[in-house]
This record gives structure tokens, C-alpha cells and sequence, in this order.
């Protein structure tokens, strides 16, 4: 029987892959960001709160904090040394586009690709992050044909509509959600993965949390019940609160998870799951599947990077069996 032995869970913002000096660079891209109410919050108590937090030493600080998280994943990663791992992760335009955008998809063919995007398509203050999910040259990622098979089938018993594909567009690459994991998590062992797309970014089909949580319960039902004895992983991709830090929602959800709180995750409205932060519903499903694993908080580091309170609320996780 298939066995679920380890999960994590990780922010993937380009501002954790870029030295500290250009968070102050990214942070201007936060005044003209469509998602950010920039000028109301400069207008409000915001500016005095962010005192003290805009410095270089605490953006050095900081980013020293989130380089241990990561490390630590990676090693706990290695150390649990699984077969094959399922990422919760959302698409950004890289993968789906408006000739489709499914609400949950999964992956069912042998190959994945990370296919090399030009630097200069990047946002500037995004380029010096480009190494982090992307590589020069095309990079194969082996998926897992038979599982995902097997995912399906159950998740469409347990009456998930979902989207599948066999063959990725031939100009597109995989989201960061996932190349993130596998470049600064995986390194240097590539681990098969089957990649659980879920659309939390994208009005009007977004994944609301409660069927986040039951998608990620009835993966782990899934796994669970998958004869051949292979040790799985489970990782959630992205969040948690940005473009604007809500310290008090993350918190939430980080509670929520180590108390093993169904309910209060499930309860989170779609208000709240809006642009970068929709990303929290990767963590959702993913506690959903690890509820029989013990999770353990690495890190909650705000990174705060403008006057207005715009940064990322990065969060790193792992679950480890009791």
C-alpha cells in the first residue's frame, strides 16, 4: 500500500530568490500592482506601522531567515527520501491561458517540462529571481502515469469533476508553483511528481476552501488506497497573504493547520483568497491530505518590503509522522 510519509509546504514569491537589496526594488512595482489599493493604504495608519521595517539590516535579516526555512525543507525532503511527490500548486498564464482554464486538473503523462523562459520577459525587478524557476536549457520532469490514473479515478468517485491532460502545450512551461519546488527544494534529486493544478487566481471558477480541503481529503484517500507500496510526498506551493501582508489571516491558517481545524480553514471566505493570497487554498488541500502526519511550523517571516504593508507573508512547513 502506498504510503503518505512527509509533507511540506512553501512560499514561492520571486522576493525570496532575490538578494535583499532588491525587495526595495520589487516594492515599487507594488505602487502600480492592480490588485494593490496603493494609494488608500499610504492614505491610511499603514506608513506608521511599517516604521523600523524598511531598513536593508531587517530586509537582511529577513531574507536570512527564509534561506534556513528552505534549507531545512530541502534536508527534511532529503531525509524522508520519497518515491514520488503530489504539489498543490496554482498556474499564472504559464501553463493555461484563456483557450482553457480548469478548476482542478491533473497531470496523467510521463513527462513534464520546464522549458527556459528569456530573462527579459521578465518583470525587471523579477530577473535576478529567474534562477529559481527556470533553468537555460529544457529540464524533463518525469510524472507518475499509473498513480495519477489512480487519482483521478478516485477524486471523479468522490464526484470531482476533473480536467486532465496527457501532453503539456508544446510554448508553454510549467508554473513556478511547481519548477519552485523542484529548483529550490529537490535540487539535486529530481523526485517524479504528479502535479494537482488547482485555478485559485482566476475569477470566476476559483476554488473555494472548503472544496480545497475536500479535495486535498479525498488525494489522501486516494494515496491511501493505491496498492503499490510507494512512499509519497505531498507539498503545497505559494502564499501565504500578499500582495499585502494580513498577518492576522495568515496566522489563521497557520493555527488552523497545526491544530488540525478543518473547519476554520474551510470557513475562510473567498474575500479573503483573492490574488496572490488565493494561493492559501494550496495549503488547504494539502492539510487536508496530511491529516494523519503532525505538522510542525519552520518558519512565519512577514516581509515587509514598502510604506503601504506590501510583501509576502512567507510561511514554511513540514509534516513528519508522529
Amino acid at each position: 500500500m502506498a504510503e503518505i510519509m512527509f509533507g511540506l509546504g512553501t512560499s514561492h514569491s520571486p522576493q525570496l530568490s532575490v538578494p535583499p537589496e532588491g525587495w526595495f526594488v520589487i516594492a515599487e512595482r507594488d505602487k502600480v500592482n492592480p490588485h494593490v489599493p496603493y494609494d488608500a493604504l499610504i492614505a491610511s495608519d499603514v506608513p506608521k506601522r511599517m516604521e523600523g521595517l524598511l531598513t536593508l539590516e531587517v530586509f537582511r535579516e529577513k531574507h536570512a531567515n527564509c534561506q534556513r526555512a528552505i534549507d531545512e525543507l530541502a534536508l527534511a525532503l532529503r531525509q524522508a527520501e520519497p518515491d514520488v511527490m503530489i504539489i498543490m500548486g496554482d498556474d499564472q498564464e504559464e501553463l493555461w491561458l484563456d483557450d482553457g482554464r480548469p478548476a482542478i486538473a491533473v497531470f496523467r503523462g510521463s513527462t513534464l517540462y520546464d522549458r527556459p523562459v528569456p530573462p527579459e520577459q521578465d518583470p525587471p525587478a523579477y530577473r535576478p529571481a529567474h534562477w529559481a524557476v527556470h533553468g537555460e536549457v529544457e529540464e524533463p520532469y518525469p510524472a507518475v502515469p499509473a498513480l495519477a490514473d489512480h487519482l483521478i479515478q478516485s477524486l471523479m468517485d468522490r464526484h470531482f469533476d476533473v480536467s486532465i491532460f496527457s501532453e503539456q502545450h508544446p510554448e508553454r512551461t510549467l508554473s513556478h508553483a511547481f519548477t519552485f519546488v523542484r529548483r529550490r527544494i529537490m535540487r539535486d534529486r529530481l523526485i517524479p511528481m504528479i502535479p494537482i493544478m488547482i485555478n485559485t487566481y482566476y475569477p470566476p471558477n476559483q476554488v473555494r476552501a472548503a472544496r480545497a480541503w475536500a479535495l486535498g481529503e479525498a488525494i489522501g484517500e486516494a494515496i491511501k488506497s493505491w496498492p503499490d507500496p510507494v512512499r509519497v510526498a505531498v507539498a503545497a506551493s505559494g502564499g501565504l497573504s500578499h500582495f499585502v501582508i494580513d498577518e492576522e489571516l495568515d496566522h489563521q491558517v497557520i493555527d488552523a493547520i497545526m491544530n488540525r481545524d478543518a473547519e476554520s480553514l474551510k470557513s475562510i471566505p473567498l474575500e479573503k483568497l483573492q490574488a496572490g493570497s488565493s494561493e492559501i487554498c494550496n495549503w488547504i488541500a494539502a492539510a487536508g491530505a496530511l491529516q494523519e502526519l503532525t505538522p510542525s511550523l519552520v518558519n512565519y517571516v512577514p516581509t515587509y518590503r514598502s510604506p503601504a504593508g506590501t510583501g509576502v507573508g512567507m510561511t514554511f512547513m513540514q509534516w513528519q509522522p508522529a
